[in-house]
């Protein structure tokens, strides 16, 4: 018995083994304890490495080297010889950065690893037939994807366009020099966000090595408020308060993990006899509430990796409007906002901010048409090939342009009366809750049939409203500037100009800030 169990750890992993009696003692997959572990060494080197090897101990090479090696062990530790995916990505593109034309390098290396990550996402689902473990390497892959291109087009920003061409947005964020080697390295395996991110901006990185990432951000706050240099003689904010906040806000989504997520499984929303036996409405609650039981494993893991790169120094985006530190630059979501939001668009703004940045930058900014579809496309392409990934984000798309169509068309009428507009945000929520529930359901199922199975069980009733919506709703608003699809997302802030946010986690850039809520 105690063999066919090693077995089935052992069939789990391509990394190391050294935490497998771990593994069987806590009864959980030893990939996951191996990924668990790395993030909570990480964590006590992130402290050590703002301690110990800050810029006024250390030049910005050995932090560099540092960074990237730890990444490194961390990548082997996890993955073993799947490891070398990644690293070899990660040369192929630095070699292009260096070799090819500055023109087309931003085309290059948006080929190259958007092509090789979708290679590698083919042969996990298919070659291997939906063997999906629950931390492998297609995950770091996916955040160094997201890095090698926003550096690509950010260095075609700087070196081939003048500064009138470039958006508010995108001329701070330029890059005017090719990097090393190793600070290439370090951008991209840094062990900070090796593992789920998230993906910054390489200026704000660079910054953050070479000890400017503070101070740069305090000299913008006293600069506005006295137009004085005060800042020079304030010692840096500690992160301490931020980390021990976020690492209790991990602590209590481990906690329903065990206690709530497990009890509410995804895959019974297509069991056969729960589909054939239970009433639409039983079906539709059980939807809901194993959706929201499902959320806090990526509250857990994000809000961790905040706290690390946090720990390290890393993620200070200024003073708030009480003048107290506001650790969110690295923040990846806002709970408080998703779990209340009333519109698809703040939830979406507020669920992986980073990746909605990403998204932005590298294509919806540059798409010369059909921008929404493209961005769509592009990150359905980006999370895998998946078939329930592109049922997600197609379903997406008339949900979005519904719920367009009736703010702009209904929610002036509710914004007089506080009664009214109370019982209109009170189904607005549950209207979105209850969408968003429906819209992921096949992210999480992943094959064709349980999402069709689901999508039938459910009548395809988001479907039909929210087509019947948006037609319906189509020429009762025409705005006098381009459509909201062509703005979506359009203004998200810079996280070089935009300004720190004051509560907890708030998206320093929204994903899609102009898009109708």
């Amino acid at each position: 018995m105690g063999e066919r169990e090693e077995s089935a750890f052992d069939v789990k992993t391509t990394g190391s083994k050294w935490l497998l009696p771990v593994s069987e003692y806590l009864g959980f997959p030893l990939d996951q304890v191996n990924f668990l572990a790395c993030q909570l060494f990480a964590l006590a080197a992130a402290f050590w490495f703002r301690l110990y090897l800050s810029p006024s101990h250390a030049n910005p090479l050995v932090r560099h080297a540092v960074a990237a090696l730890l990444g490194i062990v961390f990548l082997i530790f996890c993955f073993g010889w799947y490891s070398a995916h990644i690293l070899t990505v990660v040369l192929a593109s630095y070699l292009i950065i260096i070799k090819a034309d500055i023109n087309n390098v931003h085309r290059y290396s948006m080929v190259t690893a958007m092509g090789y990550l979708t290679a590698c996402q083919v042969s996990r689902a298919f070659i291997y037939n939906y063997g999906v473990l629950s931390t492998d390497f297609s995950g770091p892959l996916m955040i160094v994807t997201q890095k090698i291109t926003t550096l690509a087009f950010q260095l075609h920003d700087g070196m081939c366009k003048k500064s009138e061409q470039l958006t508010s947005e995108q001329k701070p964020l330029a890059v005017n020099v090719r990097p090393s080697l190793i600070e290439y390295l370090s951008y991209n395996l840094n062990f900070l966000s090796v593992f789920v991110g998230p993906c910054s901006n390489y200026k704000e990185y660079i910054d953050f090595i070479e000890g400017r990432h503070i101070g740069k951000r305090l000299r913008q706050h006293f600069g506005t408020c006295n137009g004085q240099n005060g800042y020079d003689k304030t010692p840096d904010p500690s992160p301490l308060n931020a980390v021990c906040r976020k690492l209790l806000v991990c602590s209590g989504c481990l906690l329903f993990f065990f206690t709530v997520t497990r009890s509410l499984p995804i895959t019974y929303n297509v069991d056969p006899h729960f589909v054939s036996q239970a009433p639409f409405l039983t079906r539709l609650a059980y939807a809901f509430f194993s959706i929201q039981a499902a959320r806090p494993k990526f509250y857990f893991a994000w809000t961790l990796a905040d706290a690390v790169n946090n720990a390290a120094g890393y993620g200070f985006s200024g003073l708030d409007k009480n003048g107290k530190p506001s650790w969110d630059l690295t923040c990846n979501l806002n709970i408080l906002e998703i779990e209340t939001a009333t519109s698809f668009k703040t939830f979406i703004d507020n669920w992986n901010i980073r990746t909605g940045i990403w998204l932005k930058t590298v294509c919806y900014d540059r798409a010369p048409q059909h921008r929404l579809a493209l961005t769509f496309i592009l990150s359905a392409l980006w999370h895998g090939v998946y078939p329930g990934y592109y049922f997600t984000f197609i379903t997406a798309i008339p949900i979005t342009m519904a719920a367009r169509a009736v703010r702009k068309s209904v929610r002036h009428y509710f914004l007089g009366f506080g009664g009214l507009k109370l019982g209109y945000d009170i189904f607005t929520w549950a209207a979105t809750q209850l969408a968003i529930c429906y819209t992921v359901m096949p992210f999480l199922l992943l094959a064709v049939e349980p999402a069709l199975v689901y999508y039938r069980s459910m009548y395809f009733h988001v479907h039909i409203i929210s087509i019947l919506v948006a037609i319906a709703l189509h020429w009762k608003h025409k705005p006098s500037e381009p459509s909201a699809a062509t703005k979506t997302f359009s203004s998200s802030s810079s996280s070089s100009s935009s300004p720190p946010c004051s509560a907890q986690c708030q998206p320093v850039h929204s994903n899609n800030n102009d898009k109708v809520d």
